[in-house]
């Protein structure tokens, strides 16, 4: 009868609300830049203009679903965002910019199993989040995401080992933050370094490096090298490339192209982040044509697969969300 066809699944896909619709999440722009960048995110993706003052919580659901649909993906990891939290466990909302809570995410994704495969997310330093864990394992969530540097999240702090054995027990996959960030408030720019990820790596979990630990600002560390020598070390890591077709993170691609770094790579667009052909085309990796044929496309999810592809990812990219959400059954 032959193999399925394995998913092409988009691994890295926000899920954003303001609370309007009873969701629990909340969005705080402090900064004029932030306000702008907020703007132009509601503009590019096709979202409607006044959604930022009400309504975002159905607004992008709705427009997530219609994307998905009509793109040439099966389905995409939505994530949900925990607060951050101190070293002892105190909540700092004041410090965080947008707050989707897992029984949200976990709500959604259940109305929609065929499109959206569920990401929580839990701060290890929070008190309950053993508990928390549990019981998004036994919801189904197959998938964890963190931003550590964003929610001052340690994870060389030898309390966290349980944390991660259980993930690693559960099959449970990280999709960590990696590298510089520009969207976002950043509390402490050095959790962003890759190699604190040998710690959940030694305890068993798998772990994809979002963005492959490149730049998102012009001056941050970029780790995009360190990340490539730890393929060497760790079988269980991967990277995936979202964001990369962005102004400044599209310096990163020309370090994961190569076949043996291409092959550990796995496609993500960082929705609703914009996407763009002219990161790719500063970097001669597609012509002016291109770029533009790109742009008029206004499925921003199918132009960023048509970009990473024209870019010189091959169709494996599409498909190992797939392989590793198989691979790391229990």
């Amino acid at each position: 009868m032959g193999t399925p066809a394995l998913k092409r699944i988009d691994c890295h896909v926000h899920l954003l609300g303001d609370g309007s619709s009873g969701s629990g999440c909340w969005l705080q722009m402090r900064t004029p830049l932030h306000q702008l960048m907020a703007r132009f995110i509601v503009k590019s993706t096709g979202l409607p203009a006044g959604c930022l003052d009400t309504g975002l919580d159905e607004a992008l659901l709705d427009r997530l679903v219609h994307l998905v649909r009509t793109s040439s993906l099966d389905s995409v990891v939505l994530l949900a965002q925990d607060l951050p939290y101190t070293d002892d466990g105190i909540a700092m909302p004041e410090k965080g910019a947008f707050y989707v809570p897992n029984e949200y995410l976990l709500k959604v994704c259940a109305e929609y199993p065929d499109l959206f495969i569920p990401a929580v997310s839990i701060h290890p330093s929070k008190p309950n989040a053993m508990e928390e864990l549990d019981r998004c394992i036994a919801a189904g969530a197959r998938v964890l995401k963190l931003l550590p540097n964003c929610l001052n999240v340690d994870y060389s702090n030898p309390k966290h080992q349980p944390f991660f054995k259980k993930m690693a027990a559960a099959g449970m996959i990280l999709l960590s933050h990696t590298g510089g960030e520009i969207s976002l408030p950043v509390i402490d720019p050095l959790l962003a370094d890759p190699r604190l990820l040998e710690y959940p790596l030694a305890c068993g979990v798998t772990v994809i490096a979002a963005h492959c630990a490149g730049r998102s600002g012009l001056w941050d560390a970029d780790y995009t090298d360190d990340l490539i020598e730890m393929f060497e070390k760790w079988p269980r890591l991967y990277g995936d490339n979202s964001a990369l077709c962005s102004p400044i993170r599209c310096q990163t691609l020309p370090k994961v192209l190569p076949e043996n770094v291409r092959n550990r790579i796995i496609h993500g667009s960082d929705f609703p982040i914009s996407v763009n052909g002219f990161g790719p085309w500063r970097m001669r990796l597609i012509d002016f044509k291109t770029w533009r044929a790109a742009d008029r496309d206004p499925n921003v999810l199918e132009r960023d697969v048509f970009l990473k592809t024209k870019v010189g990812f091959d169709d494996a990219q599409l498909t190992r969300m797939a392989e590793i959400l198989e691979s790391s059954k229990i």
